[in-house]
């Protein structure tokens, strides 16, 4: 009686009747049951989010930035949410939205409030403050829609912040742009004042020389003008008397001139009168003419006299009137000299101070020269250092700071939903449920081939197939309903399936030993290794989440790496791996056997506790 022939001794007891291949059959699909509903179930929760009602609560009236620029950031949010269709948005007020999710009708609400968009632009009135989005939730619905609503917040305030950030760079970035064209405006003054103080600087000195030739030609014209006041004084003295003497001159001639007059008065009333007595002598008219025409020779030299004393007398008038004019010039000149003179001292003074004056304003145009020139290199450094930017590069730029860091996304292997992250943990539970519930069915050990006297190998190996056939058909069900049902594909399918069998062979025998070895508690020991499992197995989470004392229990329960291998063949990770994982399971299935074996030459010495039980399932 071989293993074979006790296996299938063992199949054909538990296949005798129709209920019993009903029964079989019913164990088969078990793990099905729970992996294959449960993933269909969570197969993708995300794509139904759509479905999910939630309340927005927009309070915010809007606001107007410095520049005159409207915004309505309240607004704009609630529209790109209503826009987006991630949830089922409802918009209403702040008091129908607690309201509502106080009675389950919402799972969460968001409320952006009064002034959201004000204090959005409060940095550029320096009143920088952070705007306030409120999350209004209730555990009592669901405690993940919190988790959720935390997200979809966490997703608005980045989009939020990235926006403003990036209007806050933009208007930044324009700054730094009007600066450098300042700062080059800057530059080309500081060139020209520096070519301009250089100009005055060598005028200055020319200024400087001329102003001290000016000082001593002034110091010379002093020395020689010194005695000028007493002369141009004995001057007008002199020119006073000219011209008085002239006057008395202008006086004779006037006399002179009158006395010719008179002569000439006293020829014409000598003539009338000379008429006169001829015709009083009895001269006809034509003798009174020729005597008197002998009389009139005389009146032309009387005549010439008369004009040449007239002109005389005017000549002699006009010099008395210039004298006295040149007499009334040098009272002015002799008064003025002095003065002229003073002024050519303090002229002299004044061009000494010139000259001083303007070596001061040459070596100050140095200097200023000198401080433009540093003043129009630290300009082009300046120039030099804020680049130069046009309207798109500064969108870049600022789009750039609003969100520096993109997220490429590199998988090694990838599951394509969140029901495909947890496959690999329920298809090893569902493995250890069906290894599980067979042996409520299922004889761990062979009494017939005890009595027999088969080797204890021969019979723990007996037992083991059995239920290792129904195993297997158990995996091949669950993955075939897994993969096309539920749409769960791995990327290794013979992989993976050859993978399930050795789990499911495994988790049957250890099953199978802990039935052997102790029989009743066996049985319920092998559901708390099945509850321990769950929590160190890292299906969920990963494995260094859990407590530090359940650590070990990862690393030495079985299930820890049935996970780990089936996440590999079905993800198409590091397949490396699956053999460590391959020969940790062979290792629990060899071992597990040969313990069974342990149990089943122990079950060959009767006991009375053998004969009669403490527990009996």
């Amino acid at each position: 009686m071989n293993s074979l022939r006790i296996a299938l001794t063992e199949l054909r007891r538990i296949t005798a009747g129709r209920l019993a291949k009903l029964v079989i059959v019913a164990l088969v699909i078990v793990p099905t049951l729970y992996a294959g509903l449960y993933l269909y179930a969570n197969h993708d929760p995300y794509a139904h989010f759509d479905e999910l009602p939630a309340a927005l609560v927009v309070e915010d009236t809007g606001a107007t930035t410095t520049d005159g620029t409207r915004i309505d950031a309240g607004r704009d949010v609630a529209d790109k949410l209503l826009k987006s269709g991630d949830f089922d948005w409802s918009e209403t007020s702040a008091a129908e939205a607690e309201e509502d999710i106080r009675e389950g009708h919402y799972y969460f609400a968001l409320r952006i409030p009064e002034g959201f968009s004000r204090t959005l632009t409060g940095a550029e009135r320096l009143d920088p403050k952070q705007a306030q989005i409120q999350v209004i939730t209730n555990d009592a619905n669901s405690y993940l829609s919190t988790t959720i609503a935390t997200n979809v917040t966490d997703k608005v305030r980045d989009a939020i912040a990235s926006e403003v950030s990036e209007q806050a760079a933009a208007s930044f970035l324009l700054g730094i742009s009007d600066l450098r064209s300042g700062l080059v405006k800057a530059a080309d003054g500081a060139a020209k004042l520096e070519k301009g103080a250089v100009t005055v600087r060598d005028g200055a000195g020319k200024l400087a020389a001329g102003a001290g030739d000016l000082e001593e030609g002034l110091d010379t014209i002093e020395d020689k003008v010194a005695d000028l006041p007493g002369k141009t004084r004995e001057l007008a003295t002199g020119a006073r008397k000219v011209a008085d003497a002239n006057g008395e001159i202008a006086a004779v001639g006037q006399r002179a001139s009158a006395a010719v007059d008179d002569a000439v008065a006293a020829y014409e009333s000598n003539r009338a009168d000379l008429d006169a007595r001829l015709e009083a002598q009895g001269l006809d008219e034509q003798q009174r003419a020729e005597v008197l025409a002998i009389y009139d020779r005389g009146s032309a030299p009387l005549d010439r006299v008369d004009q040449r004393v007239g002109d005389v007398s005017g000549q002699l008038n006009e010099l008395a009137t210039g004298a006295d004019q040149v007499a009334d010039g040098n009272e002015q000149l002799a008064t003025a000299m002095p003065g002229l003179v003073a002024g050519i001292s303090q002229a002299a003074d004044g061009a000494g101070e010139l000259r001083a004056g303007a070596a001061k304003l040459g070596a100050g145009a140095g200097k200023l020269a000198t401080g433009a020139g540093d003043l129009k290199k630290g300009l082009q450094n300046g120039v030099e250092q804020a680049p130069a930017t046009n309207e798109e590069l500064r969108d870049q730029i600022a789009s750039t700071i609003a969100d520096p860091v993109a997220i490429d996304s590199v998988s090694e292997a990838k599951a394509s939903s969140y029901g495909a992250g947890l496959a690999p943990f329920f298809l090893a539970l569902g493995a250890w449920i069906g290894g599980y519930v067979l042996f409520l069915l299922v004889r761990p050990i062979s009494t017939r081939a005890l009595a027999a006297n088969q080797t204890p190998v021969r019979i723990a190996l007996g037992g083991w197939l059995t239920p290792a056939l129904i195993g297997a058909a158990q995996m091949v069900v669950v993955l075939v309903v897994v993969g096309l049902a539920v749409d769960i594909t791995p990327v290794n399918w013979l992989g993976t399936l050859g993978f399930l069998l050795l789990t499911s062979a495994t988790f049957i025998a250890i099953v199978h030993m802990l039935n052997a070895l102790l029989g009743a508690p066996g049985q319920f020991l092998g559901l708390v290794l099945m509850v321990v499992q769950l929590v160190t197995a890292g299906g969920t989470f990963p494995w260094q989440t859990i407590p530090e004392p359940l650590h070990p229990l990862h690393h030495v329960l079985p299930m820890s790496y049935a996970v780990d291998g089936l996440r590999q063949l079905m993800y198409g990770g590091l397949s490396g791996r699956v053999v460590s994982d391959v020969l940790v399971l062979a290792a629990f299935l060899v071992g597990a056997l040969l313990l069974t074996a342990y149990g089943a030459r122990r079950q060959r010495v009767w006991t009375p506790k053998r004969v009669r039980p403490e527990i009996v399932l």
